[in-house]
């Protein structure tokens, strides 16, 4: 079939304690290919804002929606999740790369096929530090370790980790996970995952993980929208200093 000579499968791939082979995989495939992609309706209908599913066939579920792509997954397979892009939208190519440097490695996910905008992946199942915030959940400097040295390997496999934080990373079973990886090829300097450390290890463990303390939703989000601010007016500032003192009086 077409779609398999234009495929990226991988003959053998562990996945914790299973095991994916090209016979396991191939019905998962098929039912994409026959079932899914024939129904499925996703739009990414501004750059800034999550992409919206229309029709989702069934049983498919939806995972969740990133602003260019929707992840969706089957019942029968529980273990992958297929994430698709919108059409039009970009980043396929460059999650692809990504994912091929990243290679097997136990705090990221795992590309098993990708086609045309497609990508089947390793499910990682974990709660975000974001929601351990607001559920009071303790976070472990494990967690924290953990991602450190992923992002160390990420580095060592040539890659820029960026835009990690507290949404993008999860805790499962007391170990840290690294969710996203899709912008991991941008070599511009991004301090968010510092940052968030600087704040984990002054604030949340002296304070907040004692004693369990949960964090509402509306004061996370007035957090990030504070960060973010504070981000981008440095951000100015900053170039602004650069085209001043590269000035020639």
């Amino acid at each position: 079939m077409v779609h398999l000579i234009n495929a990226i499968l991988l003959n053998f791939v562990c996945m914790g304690t299973h095991s994916i082979d090209q016979a396991s995989i191939q019905p998962l495939v098929t039912i994409i290919h026959q079932e899914l992609l024939p129904q499925l309706v996703v739009e990414s209908v501004h750059p800034h804002n999550p992409a919206v599913v229309h029709h989702l066939p069934p049983p498919w579920e939806l995972i969740g929606t990133g602003n260019y792509a929707a992840v969706v997954c089957h019942p029968d397979f529980p273990d992958v999740v297929v994430k698709i892009y919108a059409p039009g939208r970009p980043g396929f190519d460059e999650e692809l790369e990504v994912y091929n440097r990243i290679g097997s490695h136990p705090a990221y996910s795992q590309c098993f096929y990708a086609y045309n905008g497609l990508l089947v992946l390793k499910r990682l199942f974990g709660v975000t530090l974001y929601d351990c915030l607001n559920r009071g959940l303790r976070i472990p400097v494990r967690v924290i370790k953990d991602i450190d040295r992923a992002l160390d390997y990420a580095r060592s496999r040539g890659l820029f980790p960026h835009d990690v934080h507290g949404k993008n990373v999860m805790m499962f079973e007391g170990r840290g996970l690294v969710v996203d990886i899709s912008d991991f090829l941008h070599e511009d300097k991004c301090s968010k995952w510092e940052d968030l450390k600087k704040a984990y290890y002054l604030i949340y463990l002296p304070i907040f993980y004692p004693f369990k303390l949960r964090v509402p939703y509306s004061l996370l989000n007035q957090v990030r929208q504070s960060y973010r601010f504070i981000s981008s007016f440095s951000g100015k500032i900053l170039q602004f200093l650069k085209k001043l003192i590269g000035q020639k009086f």
